[in-house]
């Protein structure tokens, strides 16, 4: 005979609207919830989903919209996002936008007919006027406006870490390099952070801040450098701009702690159980989901939330900076 709540609830030892509260994804006491999870495990009861989201008005669904899977720091938080998510006894929607604006649109439209209950969304497109304090949505590394939710790690102070730990390696004429979006978010913070701490330590950088989306890369990174053979102290706006720098040096014989030092911004792996690939900025990734998921889910549940979350970063020693004794 089928299981029900009322059996899930008598093997747990507690009531019908503690299990209720559980698979709705409302949050109760960790002891409480585990207690519920064993009994639904050990009497293999299924929920009646079709019926649980007619009542509660809500499909049990949260959307992520990233720009591209291929990028493992997206996948690594898409991972812990559904992670997080699964905690809670919510589902995975993925949008890989691909800068796509007309498919994160088509997300954003899927909330207000209710076929999912909210959005987190880490996007750099033309969406502003879509995206409200009145829509489920939390944004990653981009604020829209003050009412809209987002969390972000501190990019500003990553960018201060970054100057600071090429001064302590002695670097003098230190360099930025990356990408601007046309549309303002948390990562422009990353320049701002590193130029301030540099002027401080009496040093003006040299920026290489190219438009996006990037064209003719290689190139520009080619001609940047043969300009200003002396830089010996190289920030990334991420990792991924760091491993493009690095190839376009080879090609002028100059090699990453032998000829000049360089820290990227993220922590990127290419595989969990692989080292960082460089010496980076760290960005807290499991933080950074488990607080998006806590956060929309607030939303939906009418209980409170921060509207702002700032998480700190750390300062990774890889392969291309000296190693020094702290």
């Amino acid at each position: 005979m089928k299981a029900t709540m009322k059996d899930v609830a008598a093997l747990a030892g507690v009531g019908l609207g503690s299990v209720s509260r559980v698979i709705n994804g409302v949050r109760v006491k960790e002891s409480t919830r585990k207690k519920v999870y064993d009994a639904i495990r050990e009497l293999n009861y299924e929920p009646d989903e079709y019926a649980r989201g007619l009542k509660t008005n809500r499909s049990n669904t949260i959307a992520l919209i990233i720009p591209t899977i291929w990028h493992p720091f997206f996948s690594e938080f898409a991972y812990f996002v559904e992670e997080a998510l699964s905690q809670r006894n919510y589902k995975l929607l993925l949008c890989n936008s691909d800068g796509n604006v007309e498919k994160e649109k088509e997300y954003i439209q899927m909330v207000k007919q209710s076929k999912v209950d909210g959005i987190i969304g880490i996007t750099y497109s033309d969406v502003d006027k879509y995206v409200s304090a009145n829509l489920p949505f939390v944004s990653i590394d981009r604020h829209f406006s003050e009412e809209v939710a987002y969390v972000t790690a501190d990019n500003y102070r990553g960018g201060q870490i970054a100057a600071q730990e090429l001064i302590k390696r002695e670097c003098q004429q230190v360099a930025y390099v990356g990408g601007t979006s046309p549309y303002p978010n948390e990562t422009n913070n990353r320049k701002l952070g590193f130029y301030d701490e540099c002027l401080k330590h009496r040093l003006t950088p040299t920026i290489l801040d190219m438009p996006e989306p990037l064209q003719n890369l290689d190139e520009q990174l080619l001609a940047f450098f043969t300009s200003n053979p002396t830089i010996d102290g190289i920030f990334t706006v991420n990792d991924f701009m760091g491993l493009n720098v690095i190839k376009a040096l080879a090609k002028l014989n100059k090699h990453p702690v032998t000829d000049y030092q360089l820290i990227g911004f993220d922590g990127v792996k290419m595989a969990i159980d692989q080292p960082l690939v460089l010496s980076t900025i760290v960005q807290p990734v499991i933080e950074m989901a488990y607080n998006s998921v806590e956060t929309i889910l607030a939303m939906i549940l009418n209980e409170p939330f921060e509207q702002r979350k700032l998480l700190d970063v750390t300062f990774y020693e890889g392969g291309t900076t000296k190693k020094i004794d702290n």
